[in-house]
């Protein structure tokens, strides 16, 4: 080859070179200053729960309580009771050293932890005279770990009252009752991973992100709720409970109306439970529904009890306690407070 022919090769080759380049950094622009939108990462379970965890102090803290009201019914005596219920949720200072709501959480704030506070009111007729009983269970906010449970219960026939505060390693129970044989003081050992059933008002709904996940399936060791235990007359052991949480939502509809639910079922040796917990923060609880198992001993037909969502409303309702607060009770489905039962204006007409 000519030394003209070397050159004019090299010299093509030089402009080759330099054109492929161009094409690539054009090609590098154009990347960079493409319109065209990433595809969406697939969240994490983190990733999905941070909103949740955020949401509950913006949600909790606006110095209101959740209030629920339900249509009621429960099994007593082997027969249908209806009544209402109510489920009231709030947050607010706790000692920790005495289980008490504080007046002044600044004043030894060391002793003091904020608990989110769930009161269930059940009220329902029995013949001649009326059960009226208080749930309240006391939940650690930063974790839902309970502090405290208390139950009382008042009928024709007297009434009765039990505490049971949870410590680290065990929980002691104190039970006071009309009944002969009945009151006692106990100490029970606090199995890990334990679940006492009024928890699950709190632990189903989610408020920190997901306790249960879709799909998913837990054993426990579980308590019976102090409620049920007292209609059954069951002593204060532990059982164990088998928890599953459906994949896909459930739309029902309850006197409040219209939602998109998921299922969460509990089967235990005495009852199987269905809650339907609201997908939507912040979760609430729209039905519930316990019946009788076929496995284990005992009554499986006593305080079987199922509710449905009839109203909801987040109120300051410690402020309403004059004549004209009676208003608000329709907000949660509730009738008058000085409405007269069904049976007795049967009797009137």
């Amino acid at each position: 080859m000519t030394i003209g022919a070397e050159r004019r090769r090299a010299r093509t080759l030089a402009l080759g070179f330099v054109g492929a380049m161009l094409v690539s950094a054009g090609g590098v622009r154009a990347a960079r200053t493409s319109t065209t939108p990433p595809l969406p990462a697939t969240p994490t379970a983190a990733a999905t729960a941070a909103p949740e965890r955020d949401r509950f102090d913006a949600h909790w803290q606006d110095g209101k309580a959740e209030l629920n009201g339900y249509r009621y019914s429960v099994t007593r005596y082997g027969q249908r009771r209806d009544g209402t219920a109510v489920l009231i949720y709030v947050t607010e200072p706790m000692s920790e050293s005495r289980r008490v709501k504080v007046d002044d959480p600044k004043e030894n704030p060391k002793d003091v932890f904020e608990a989110l506070k769930v009161n269930f009111v059940r009220e329902f007729r029995t013949g001649i005279y009326d059960y009226h009983t208080l749930g309240s269970v006391f939940t650690r906010t930063r974790d839902f770990s309970p502090a405290k449970i208390t139950f009382s219960s008042a009928e024709w026939c007297g009434h009765v009252f039990e505490e049971m505060i949870f410590h680290r390693h065990h929980v002691a129970d104190r039970y006071q009752s009309y009944f002969e044989g009945e009151s006692d003081l106990k100490r029970l050992t606090l199995q890990k991973g334990a679940l006492a059933e009024e928890e699950l008002l709190v632990r189903l709904r989610g408020l920190r992100g997901d306790w249960i996940r879709p799909g998913e399936r837990k054993t426990v060791p579980f308590l019976p709720s102090a409620f049920h235990r007292r209609l059954t007359h069951r002593p204060l052991v532990w059982s164990e409970a088998k928890l599953d949480r459906a994949r896909s939502l459930e739309t029902v509809r309850v006197p409040a109306g219209r939602f998109e639910t998921s299922v969460v079922t509990v089967r235990t040796e005495q009852r199987v439970g269905r809650f339907w917990i609201e997908s939507a923060y912040p979760h609430r609880i729209i039905r519930w529904e316990w019946t009788g198992s076929t496995s284990g001993g005992g009554r499986r037909d006593e305080a079987l009890d199922r509710g449905e969502l009839t109203g909801s409303s987040r109120l300051a309702y410690w402020k309403l306690n004059g004549p004209e607060g009676e208003r608000y009770r329709r907000e949660l489905g509730l009738p008058p407070a000085s409405a007269p039962s069904s049976q007795a204006q049967r009797t009137r007409n």
